[in-house]
């Protein structure tokens, strides 16, 4: 079982920064997130994709100041048709890492705490957050930017299964029966 977990983690191990070495300042860094990188989180919205992914960190004397700047297309199921499509994502978003004597949770989203022991931050978490996070709440195949169009075919195939079709068709073979004539009459 631990194998199993390392094993998911080593693609991840390339999003460490090791902050230690750097002078106090701004610093660049360049990340490629691809399949793999989502394969290493079992539950992701996302399962596939091709980002960039720049980070400009900010070495300050008490804490570092993270710039996400990540742009690219995921993958995403549209929730009309069904099919598969490539959703443009651009996000920008600031991190505030602080460091404290023992690791304490932040109750504010944008602040990440760190024991001053660590000489690494480990940006992954906040990349999978920070993409997840931009996924629409309703997926369409039109959010794809090229003007592509659901697929007509399996609308049309869905629609045949949906509620109100087969009910309709049930009361259109009914009509034909004179025995649900009677019935009709009943209520």
């Amino acid at each position: 079982m631990r194998a199993k977990i390392l094993l998911q983690l080593k693609p991840l191990k390339q999003f460490s920064i090791p902050f230690t070495g750097l002078k106090i300042g701004k610093h660049q860094f360049e990340f490629e997130v691809d399949n793999s990188f989502f394969d290493a989180f079992e539950y992701s919205l996302v399962k596939k994709g091709n980002l960039k992914v720049g980070i400009e960190l900010d070495k300050q004397e008490t804490m570092l100041l993270l710039q996400f700047d990540i742009k690219g297309t995921i993958v995403l199921d549209c929730d009309k048709c069904l099919s598969e499509f490539n959703a443009p994502i651009s996000i920008q978003e600031r991190q505030i890492v602080k460091f404290a004597e023992d690791e304490l949770e932040s109750d504010d989203l944008e602040i990440i705490v760190l024991n001053r022991k660590e000489s690494e931050l480990d940006v992954a978490p906040s990349i999978y957050e920070l993409i997840n996070v931009s996924v629409p709440y309703i997926k369409a195949c039109e959010q794809d930017g090229s003007g592509q169009k659901c697929d007509q075919e399996m609308i049309a195939r869905l629609e045949s299964f949906s509620i109100d079709t087969q009910e309709q068709q049930q009361e259109e073979n009914n009509d034909d029966d004179p025995r649900w004539a009677a019935l009709k009459k009943l209520k």
